[in-house]
């Protein structure tokens, strides 16, 4: 994603980085302003006490995706809703991508945002008795674990460790 704007009028997609709980606010403005979007949302249970309340919120807290005329642009930042919007270099796999979360959205099935894990992603463990350990993925596909590196032996650790545990690291 860049933020060069092509020369022609022809509507784009934007990912569209809304104000903290924004969301809603700045799907209805394109609502309004006749702008094609797409606000991702799913079920979301909570419970009080014994009370069980249920409510929609976004997929992508802070995200909302607008196909807009980059010359129409300007009206987006109209209510001061959003930080930024960025346009889709590629759009054929965006949209293959959002036609995949439109069906998981309608779907009905329970859907969580988890981070996309490779083989050799340095993280650090949060809580339990190896908090603050740093190590690398062993292998998301089929996660056992992070390797903590032994390097003066040239050799690894395998600590098996659920990924909620783990903080990607930079």
């Amino acid at each position: 994603m860049g933020q060069h704007l092509p020369d022609f009028a022809e509507p784009r997609w934007f990912v569209c980085h809304t104000k903290p709980r924004s969301e809603k606010k700045f799907s209805a403005l394109l609502t309004v302003e006749s702008f094609a979007h797409y606000l991702p949302l799913i079920q979301s249970v909570r419970r009080y006490g014994t009370q069980k309340k249920t409510f929609t919120k976004p997929l992508f807290p802070s995200y909302v995706f607008a196909r807009l005329e980059p010359t129409r642009k300007d009206r987006i930042y109209q209510q001061d809703l959003l930080v930024r919007a960025l346009l889709v270099e590629n759009e054929p796999v965006f949209l293959r991508q959002l036609e995949a979360v439109k069906a998981i959205c309608s779907s009905g099935l329970e859907a969580a945002i988890h981070p996309l894990i490779r083989k050799g992603t340095h993280v650090r463990v949060q809580g339990g008795p190896l908090h603050g350990l740093e190590g690398y993925v062993d292998d998301p596909a089929n996660p056992r674990g992070i390797v903590v590196s032994i390097d003066v032996l040239q050799q690894g650790l395998l600590v098996r460790l659920p990924f909620e545990n783990l903080k990607l690291l930079p």
